[in-house]
């Protein structure tokens, strides 16, 4: 944990904020933060910046109003949409890219996705915003993503994704794609990520007919959360 993450429920009208449980714990335990002590903190939404320790009590720390605030890190210029991956990957793609600074996502159907996966506890909102907290944590960034599920895959991609994409390099990822993945780009980027082993033929037509060019990575098919940082490691 890089960031301590403050949200405005944590304040009391003195300014402090008081925090308890997984946060608590890592300042008392892994940081063995003492009184007076500067701790990172970020306002969720809002500015990166340094808090006073008060007091480390046994189930509670006390923080001090934020000081010497700063702006967070500036966002990918990236639209992220992904084929709806295993519960475990969709956590780590969440934590990953929330890391590398995607501010939008979408996570759609595929032929390849496999339908329990859309009544996966994953896909509950408290869970989603763990991931997300996770990411911003890493990255000691304050402005949670947009997350966004569409269950029809042809719908989406006909009706929604076009307009999602207009005015961006608008991208494929997948494998065997004659075409290499560009580097460092310097636009905004409308990126498409399919199951692993990647999209069915009739879904990158579908894509291409939306305006998005299919792009790969070289032989190796990687995992979704692997091929969504090397992506955009590439890109930006």
């Amino acid at each position: 944990m890089n960031l301590i993450l403050l949200f405005p429920e944590d304040f009391t009208a003195r300014g402090q904020a008081v925090l308890s449980g997984r946060r608590h714990e890592h300042i008392a335990l892994t940081l063995k933060a003492r009184v007076g002590d500067l701790l990172t903190i970020g306002l969720v939404g809002g500015s990166v910046g340094k808090a006073a320790v008060i007091d480390v009590g046994p189930g509670a720390t006390t923080l001090a109003a934020p000081e010497q605030l700063r702006p967070p890190p500036p966002s990918l210029p990236v639209t992220l949409v992904v084929a709806l991956p295993r519960p475990k990957t969709l956590r780590k793609t969440l934590q990953v890219a929330t890391a590398l600074g995607v501010k939008r996502f979408y996570f759609i159907e595929s032929w390849k996705v496999d339908k329990s996966y859309w009544d996966s506890p994953a896909l509950e909102p408290d869970d989603i915003r763990e991931q997300l907290v996770l990411g911003l944590e890493q990255a000691v960034d304050t402005t949670p993503p947009a997350v966004e599920f569409r269950r029809r895959f042809k719908p989406f991609v006909e009706d929604e994704l076009p307009a999602l994409a207009a005015g961006t390099l608008a991208l494929a990822g997948h494998p065997g794609a004659a075409v290499e993945c560009p580097r460092d780009v310097r636009r905004s980027v409308t990126l498409a990520i399919g199951p692993e082993g990647g999209f069915t033929d009739y879904e990158v037509g579908m894509l291409e007919k939306a305006g998005f060019a299919a792009v790969g990575l070289g032989p190796r098919i990687l995992r979704v959360e692997h091929a969504v940082a090397v992506l955009l490691g590439r890109l930006f």
